[in-house]
C-alpha cells in the first residue's frame, strides 16, 4: 500500500512539473541567452 502511494505521489509530482513546463511562454521562444530577462535587483543595489 505504501509503495503504491509513493509511486503515485512521485509520478503525480513529475506530471505536475511537465504540465507547468508545457505552459511556459519561453519554451517556444528561440531568442537565446542574450534576450533573457534581467535578474531581480536586491534591495542593497547589488545584482548577485
Amino acid at each position: 500500500m505504501v509503495d503504491i502511494f509513493a509511486l503515485a505521489v512521485s509520478h503525480g509530482l513529475l506530471a505536475l512539473a511537465v504540465w507547468r513546463l508545457m505552459w511556459r511562454d519561453d519554451l517556444y521562444d528561440e531568442t537565446g541567452k542574450d534576450q533573457r530577462r534581467p535578474l531581480r535587483r536586491r534591495e542593497n543595489g547589488r545584482d548577485d
